[in-house]
């Protein structure tokens, strides 16, 4: 039986986690692949400390090119993360004849249009499944499994840190920062969660299913993004009693020659589909021409499952190997002649339902005075929502407004305006409120 030979970069959590499903399936694979994959080399900044994986230590090396420079080695897998030497390492390994695996979202959202111009320009191949969703196959769906469909929009929950929290303030009525300590001691959450809570790994991993499933490249750091820091307990409640659940979502849809893109919290009907999806698990909802709604779920990150997702790179570049296939799929899903610019939509053009939560002295008018500058900016409400007086005089009392379609450059000036009323106490909180069609 042929065998093939691969070299790893990176033995963190997600390498410990491929060298576990190497080891532990090596038959499987072998049986599925029709050939051998052979973990020839690791690079690892600490080659001597001890690891819950055992590798000879001549496996090991503290230099990463041992592995790139290794003529015996087809495959290599990056799993550093960050930006450099992660992307000077995958450009030097496609130099050097070989192909590439990745799980790195954050480098293919700033630079993957260079490493998927590369790729293609010397025939080899470059899998990142493992990039978005874990161990959900969503890269390949996208890529493969609805080549057909023309794509009509994606709405995810696509961060486990940020659906973990908004789910245990839900659930259990508990305030953001004491589940955000709660889910730093179970490691789901970092020691600096801006990246998570902020909304910005969200804001990468739909920029890279954007790209694919539009044909056009996103930017990360065009999209609007908007993470759940602002997000109270009363929120929650709120929008439990209006028959919603608050949920981060990354969305992505065609608005007439514009391509909408954005990340930020936002209500969810609490009988669908994404408001269900809780804990640290992700949700992915594409809709296509042709196969109408499909929804993937499933962790959306771990050793193992993030581990799986690679090697199940491993193996497709493996199998392109045996049969002279190398490039048979495009990175960005199309042929580069088809690849185009489409604008972003600007956020002020966004229209949707809003959610308006408003601090307000306990005095009369102050509803009509608010209702009557929603009026005169075009926006019309749905219902409104204020709950009794407060025990303590002069405390200030909450009124909450569900408003129609409105234009988010409308709501943004009905706001300004708003926050010059004497009778508005503090910061207004607004949510967008995101309509989740269910076939």
């Amino acid at each position: 039986m042929q065998t093939i030979h691969v070299g790893l970069i990176g033995l963190g959590t997600v390498g410990t986690g491929v060298v576990q499903i190497l080891q532990q399936q090596a038959d499987l694979i072998a049986g599925r692949l029709g050939a051998r994959l052979v973990l020839k080399r690791v690079a690892t900044r600490h080659p001597e400390r001890a690891r819950a994986v055992q590798l000879p230590a001549a496996q090991l090396t503290g230099d990463a090119m041992e592995v790139l420079q290794d003529p015996e080695i087809a495959i290599v897998v990056e799993l550093i993360g960050g930006y450099e030497p992660a992307r000077t390492y995958l450009l030097t390994a496609l130099q050097q004849g070989k192909h590439v695996v990745t799980a790195n979202k954050a480098l293919l959202a700033r630079h993957g249009r260079e490493l998927f111009q590369t790729a293609t320009a010397l025939r080899r191949d470059i899998g990142f499944e493992a990039s978005v969703g874990g161990g959900i196959p969503i890269i390949r769906t996208i890529k493969e499994g609805f080549v057909a469909n023309q794509f009509l929009s994606i709405s995810c929950i696509i961060n486990g840190t940020t659906n973990y929290i908004l789910s245990k303030m839900s659930d259990q009525g508990q305030d953001f920062q004491d589940v955000l300590r709660e889910a730093q001691a179970l490691g789901y959450a970092e020691a600096d969660p801006s990246f998570d809570v902020d909304g910005i790994d969200a804001a990468q991993k739909i920029a890279l299913l954007a790209s694919l499933a539009f044909g056009s490249w996103v930017p990360s750091e065009a999209i609007y993004t908007e993470g759940i820091t602002g997000v109270s307990q009363l929120d929650i409640a709120y929008a439990r009693e209006l028959g919603y659940r608050v949920k981060l979502l990354a969305m992505a849809k065609m608005a007439g020659s514009h391509l909408d893109v954005r990340v930020h919290p936002a209500l969810v009907a609490a009988d669908s589909w994404l408001a269900n999806i809780n804990g640290v698990y992700n949700a992915i909802s594409l809709r296509g021409d042709k196969v109408g709604r499909n929804m993937l779920i499933g962790r959306g990150a771990g050793a193992l499952p993030t581990g799986s997702a690679v090697v199940g790179d491993v193996v497709d570049v493996a199998r392109n190997i045996l049969h002279d296939s190398s490039g048979r799929v495009p990175p960005q899903a199309y042929q580069d002649h088809s690849l185009q610019d489409v604008p972003l939509q600007d956020m002020d053009e966004v229209v949707c339902k809003y959610y308006l939560r408003f601090q307000v002295a306990d005095q009369p008018r102050v509803l009509a005075a608010i209702a009557g500058i929603l009026g005169e900016h075009a926006i019309s409400l749905e219902s409104v929502l204020q709950k009794g007086r407060e025990h303590v005089p002069g405390a200030p009392v909450s009124v909450v407004m569900m408003t129609h379609e409105a234009r988010e450059r409308s709501i943004r000036k009905a706001l300004l305006a708003i926050a010059t009323l004497p009778t508005i106490l503090g910061k207004t909180m607004r949510l967008r409120v995101e309509e989740t069609e269910e076939e």
